[in-house]
């Protein structure tokens, strides 16, 4: 066993950890006959960036008199009862451009119906209901990219 870790090519994971950089991937992993290296990395700071800036316009909000009151409550509910994303990628609000949205704010949802769907890698990832109750907040565009956790749905 000891010939196979001195016979790794420490340039070719040199190398597979340049590709991470310059393509902003995650993991990325190799293959040649008995041989498999996989390097990954954790991108926490990206993570948590969606969140602050989703923290930003509330608290712009307040700036103004009239709605002082009515936007804190409102991050707090976003908060509390948002159903996260599960993954980076690009949020449809509906199967085709054409079709109707899976939700619309008011609509009533029972656990497990699509909410909306998420393409990551060409991948077209329904997004379930974590659990039923009514939309009452839709916090992405269509077709707009979206981050891991960053809040999508409000359900109350």
């Amino acid at each position: 066993m000891s010939t196979k870790k001195t016979g790794i090519d420490q340039q070719l994971i040199r190398d597979l950890a340049s590709i991470l950089d310059d393509t902003n991937l995650s993991e990325i992993e190799v293959e040649q006959g008995d041989l498999r290296i996989r390097v990954s990395r954790q991108i926490n700071v990206q993570a948590y960036a969606p969140a602050a800036q989703f923290a930003a316009p509330p608290m712009a909000a307040p700036a103004t008199a009239a709605p002082a009151a009515s936007a804190p409550a409102a991050a707090v509910d976003t908060s509390k009862n948002a159903v996260p994303s599960p993954m980076v990628g690009t949020a449809y609000a509906a199967p085709s451009p054409d079709s109707k949205p899976f939700i619309e704010v008011g609509q009533q949802v029972r656990e497990g119906q699509t909410l909306l769907i998420i393409e990551a890698m060409k991948t077209m990832n329904q997004i379930p209901s974590p659990r039923s109750g009514t939309v009452t907040a839709i916090l992405f565009k269509d077709a707009q990219p979206v981050e891991y956790g960053e809040p999508l749905v409000v359900i109350e």
